[in-house]
């Protein structure tokens, strides 16, 4: 197993920003391994690569015109854990609206591949006061 530097990391979250800004799920889905599994928010557990390519054309097909900026916030190079946080904007491909999200993530990659993706992820219309119903 090859361990990751911070420069790794960063690398990493660079290259998501732009492929999913892309919505380039071929690039995308290259860098997560075959098992992957993923906790993406309130979604029931996605395991393997061809569930987490259902989601993410789903996902696609609700956000158009996706722009992405990420933050590397810590990482953890024995075990490969990556956190960061990530901001975006889009058009709703359903109600043409305007939509803003904010997230946060720990990424686990082993030799270049993500292994887990856990994620958590708010999501607004742009210019409506705050979605959380602890507000």
């Amino acid at each position: 197993m090859t361990q990751l530097t911070t420069e790794d990391a960063q690398a990493i979250l660079r290259r998501n920003e732009v492929l999913f800004s892309r919505a380039d799920l071929p690039a995308i889905l290259g860098g997560f391994h075959n098992d992957v599994i993923v906790k993406f928010a309130d979604i029931p557990e996605i395991r393997g690569k061809a569930a987490l390519e259902k989601f993410l054309a789903a996902r696609f097909a609700r956000q158009k015109g996706y722009r992405l900026r990420k933050a590397l916030r810590a990482f953890e190079p024995q075990s490969g854990t990556i956190v960061g946080t990530w901001t975006g904007e889009w058009e709703d491909g359903r109600t043409g609206k305007a939509m803003r999200g904010r997230g946060t993530e720990i990424l686990i990659v082993r030799d270049g591949l993500c292994v887990e993706w856990d994620a958590t992820f708010n999501m607004w219309e742009d210019g409506a006061g705050p979605a959380t119903t602890l507000l």
